[in-house]
């Protein structure tokens, strides 16, 4: 599952730490110094062919973008980092013990999030092992991409390269959509736009370079696999609500992932047809933290696809319909992108906020 990250260097304020705000800072400002012009990195010699090859289709998808998409004409994912790591940052999510709402963390500029990122995994190992301290459910998600929401020109990454072609290119899509509109406070909004925006763009794309439309059976089993983690949200969070005592509740919750466990193994060898995609997500241990990243990213995502047939297939259109529902107060937003064909999100509303 592919994790974002907005950093948050311009937002020196707030919150308890200090040196927080430093490590970021000092990450984003490291990323800036590395990068290298793509155009470049292309000319030089020296650049692995395999490397060259992804560069210029995600150089041709970076134009696209802005030419076809009406997504921001700037700097961004015009440069190129070669990471010393593979992952370029890390995020820690936490949950009370019996909660599946996550603790969330706030600031001026991004708004609050259900995380904290890292730019070193030893830093986010010691946040990790400090919700734990409190009693916390806790998880850790490898980050290859993330925005800073165009603040700054977002590079490329030697992490993103790893990527197919559809998922280089959609990345990019998705990116450069945070950059078009960011919602503070909403991120099922934010992400849900940014998804709808990299599946349609995506299909265009392919369509332009006379190819046939995405496959759909990733997506069919992406969207099978969310809906019972979901449905698992859904059932931690009515044991949580009873009304018994909470050894009673730890040990229903036990109960709960155990069961997922064996619903899991009965998918993977019947619906999905024998896909292991997601053993490595099941190989390690079940918490509510580890719950918190799905269904953040198509919460509404076909509401938006709703939004775009209604504005005629027309980007500009479509953006201009989406920034009125992006100015609605936040319950009445809510209630406008359900009726167009979304789901309300899961979630306790208990969260605590640093």
């Amino acid at each position: 599952m592919r994790l974002a990250f907005v950093a948050t260097l311009l937002v020196l304020t707030g919150c308890r730490s200090l040196g927080y705000y430093a490590h970021v800072a000092h990450g984003q400002a490291a990323l800036l110094s590395e990068r290298r012009p793509i155009a470049k990195v292309i000319a030089d010699p020296k650049t692995p062919a395999a490397t060259r090859d992804r560069l210029v289709l995600a150089s041709e998808a970076r134009r696209f973008a802005s030419a076809n998409l009406g997504l921001p004409d700037n700097r961004s994912y015009t440069y190129y980092v070669a990471l010393d790591r593979p992952w370029v940052a890390w995020n820690v999510f936490a949950t009370p013990e019996l909660s599946v709402a996550p603790v969330t963390h706030c600031f001026p500029v991004a708004g609050c999030v259900a995380y904290r990122g890292y730019f070193r995994r030893d830093l986010a190992d010691r946040e990790a092992m400090r919700e734990a301290a409190l009693g916390h459910d806790v998880s850790i998600g490898e980050v290859p991409a993330y925005s800073t929401l165009g603040w700054f020109a977002d590079p490329l990454l030697s992490s993103m390269m790893r990527w197919d072609d559809d998922e280089l290119a959609g990345t990019i899509f998705h990116e450069l959509a945070h950059q078009k509109l960011y919602v503070k406070d909403d991120s099922s909004f934010n992400e849900s736009f940014a998804t709808f925006v990299e599946r349609e763009g995506l299909r265009e794309w392919r369509q332009s370079r006379h190819l046939s439309p995405p496959d759909e059976r990733g997506d069919r089993l992406t969207r099978s696999f969310t809906s019972q983690v979901l449905a698992l949200r859904d059932r931690l969070q009515a044991i949580y609500a009873e009304d018994r005592s909470d050894d009673a509740k730890r040990v229903a919750k036990a109960e709960a992932f155990e069961d997922f466990r064996g619903r899991y193994l009965d998918w993977r060898d019947g619906e999905a047809g024998g896909d292991h995609r997601y053993d490595r997500w099941m190989s390690r241990p079940l918490n509510n933290a580890r719950l918190l990243p799905f269904g953040l990213y198509d919460t509404w995502a076909d509401a938006f696809g709703v939004v775009f047939a209604q504005s005629g297939g027309r980007w500009d259109a479509f953006y201009e319909r989406v920034r009125v529902l992006a100015e609605m107060p936040p319950a009445e937003r809510e209630r406008e992108l359900a009726r167009l064909g979304g789901s309300q999100p899961a979630g306790d509303g208990s969260s605590r906020r640093d």
